[in-house]
């Protein structure tokens, strides 16, 4: 009951994180037609303002619920998620929009790591907590539920209601939670960590930041290499901090172990290609395809349902073949899934598509809740809250690098190849008009200058489009199996619960209290 509690908990970040993307159009709308005229700089803000702050706030959060209890650091986020939600379902202003997503962010923060480490502190035996891992883990691939949420309320409700439906559910999660979820901490009280909170928080944030901005400002330009400059300045600055603290918020020798290390880098390169490519695909579903939005989230309903299968069932495979294994196993199928990208073109069918994206899933599942369950065994419990942090910041990160560089790749080969098809069959102004995506092609032939030429743009975006998406594709294979290859060689075959031998002593076995 406990573990159904966090699950629900789990659910109002999963489905925030993908609902909003349904929303952006019609807030892009004047307030006269139900939106709230947002600017293309505003749009891309209400988006980047909850994944900065969210990710920048991820590890400080961990160590906070470490040190003042997990349970309490639960209620804080569900509290201050709820009170963001209803502020933004409401608001009349995107910038105050932007305030209130960000104000959202500060409390998943709080809520993604809180709910793996009570998972972790109340199954304390090794295989329930594979189990329970693996729970949690199908929840947490439910991405897909989020678009199909969105067009549904979008079509009877207005904009506000993809977030006024957060409010429920976290009331749920906090009223069920004061009676099913016990609270734990790290015994030994560790001190505060100002100083490595603050070095995090910069250090993630900016670095954030430069990748989300990297593809509209350019790789090259002089703000994002200073930015990447400056993040990686504050991230060794962060590393020498908290190796030279007495106290520190993450300790270092955790990366000594490798089933901590390698889990780590196992997830962070497999959420860079998921993401990065499921962003992609959405974009393939509504304007290659032309999928209404709710059936763009029909079609991963499917993957979604599969994850909740297969993410329990690899607690099964583990205990019978070991995780290096299962992992290996599971990204061996990511990459044959994405390899099976290169399949999909303008006229592919839903059946191939859904089989195609389907497939993901079987990867997946054998992949996130293995992996995640290395991390958080490779640790003392007493130090459950950070390292699930640690898990959650890895996925964030891997995810927005994913979206930023797999989209530049599709941007790049679009534009040459768009120019190259639409060459002495139109004229050059239009050509030029129609780079940088299938949407501004679509938009070029509403206009008079385009309409003569609409069936030739078209077939050549789409066709542009679906070859950037192929070259995205087969980056984010190359990147799995570079995953692949090393959990072959670093992740061991089977793990020692309680082995920490690797990492430093953190006192007994925290005292779960009701």
């Amino acid at each position: 009951m406990t573990l159904a509690v966090l699950c629900v908990s789990l659910l109002v970040i999963i489905l925030d994180n993908t609902i909003l993307n349904v929303a952006i159009p019609t807030l892009a709308k004047p307030r006269s037609r139900g939106g709230l005229g947002a600017s293309a700089s505003q749009l891309a803000w209400i988006v980047d303002a909850y994944t900065i702050v969210f990710a920048g706030l991820l590890l400080s959060a961990g160590s906070l619920s470490d040190r003042f209890g997990r349970y309490r650091a639960l209620v804080i986020g569900l509290s201050v998620f709820g009170t963001g939600s209803l502020l933004s379902s409401f608001t009349k202003s995107a910038d105050v929009l932007i305030a209130t997503r960000a104000l959202m962010g500060v409390g998943g923060a709080f809520i993604m790591p809180s709910t793996l480490s009570v998972l972790t502190n109340v199954f304390t035996d090794p295989k329930e907590r594979g189990k329970a891992i693996g729970i949690w883990a199908g929840v947490a691939g439910l991405g897909g539920v989020g678009p199909i949420t969105g067009g549904t309320l979008l079509s009877h409700f207005w904009w506000g209601s993809v977030f006024l439906v957060n409010v429920p559910i976290v009331i749920v999660g906090l009223v069920a939670g004061f009676f099913l979820i016990p609270d734990s901490r790290d015994p030994s009280s560790p001190k505060l960590d100002p100083g490595g909170a603050l070095l995090s928080i910069a250090a993630l944030g900016t670095l954030l930041w430069a990748v989300i901005e990297g593809p509209a400002h350019g790789w090259g330009s002089s703000t994002i290499l200073t930015a990447f400059v400056i993040g990686a300045v504050l991230l060794l600055g962060f590393v020498i901090w908290e190796l030279s603290n007495t106290d520190p918020m993450l300790d270092m020798r955790f990366f000594r172990n490798p089933r901590f290390s390698a889990a780590s880098a196992a997830i962070t390169l497999t959420f860079l290609a998921l993401l990065g490519t499921l962003f992609l695909l959405t974009q393939y579903f509504q304007q290659v395809l032309g999928y209404s939005t709710v059936k763009a989230g029909a079609v991963l309903l499917p993957q979604a349902a599969l994850m909740l299968v297969f993410a329990p069932m690899s607690s099964i495979w583990v205990a019978r073949f070991g995780n290096k294994v299962v992992v290996t196993f599971g990204l061996t199928m990511v990459v044959l899934s994405l390899i099976l990208f290169t399949t999909l073109d303008a006229g592919s069918s839903t059946w191939h598509v859904v089989v195609v994206v389907g497939l993901i899933a079987l990867g997946m599942g054998n992949v996130m809740a293995p992996a995640t369950d290395s991390i958080m065994g490779s640790l003392p419990p007493a130090k459950a809250g950070v390292g699930s942090a640690v898990n959650d910041t890895t996925r964030q990160m891997g995810g927005a690098v994913g979206v930023a560089v797999l989209g530049s790749l599709l941007v790049s080969r679009y534009n040459s190849r768009i120019v190259h098809l639409l060459r002495g069959r139109v004229p050059v102004s239009l050509i030029a008009q129609s780079k940088g995506g299938v949407g501004q092609a679509l938009a070029l032939v509403q206009q008079p200058a385009g309409q003569p030429y609409r069936a030739a743009i078209i077939k050549a975006a789409n066709t542009s489009f679906v070859s950037g998406f192929h070259l995205a594709a087969i980056a984010a294979a190359a990147v799995i199996a570079l995953a692949a290859i090393g959990v072959v060689g670093w992740l061991p075959a089977r793990a020692h619960d309680h082995d920490h031998e690797d990492a430093p002593e953190a006192g007994p076995v925290p005292a779960v209290t009701g």
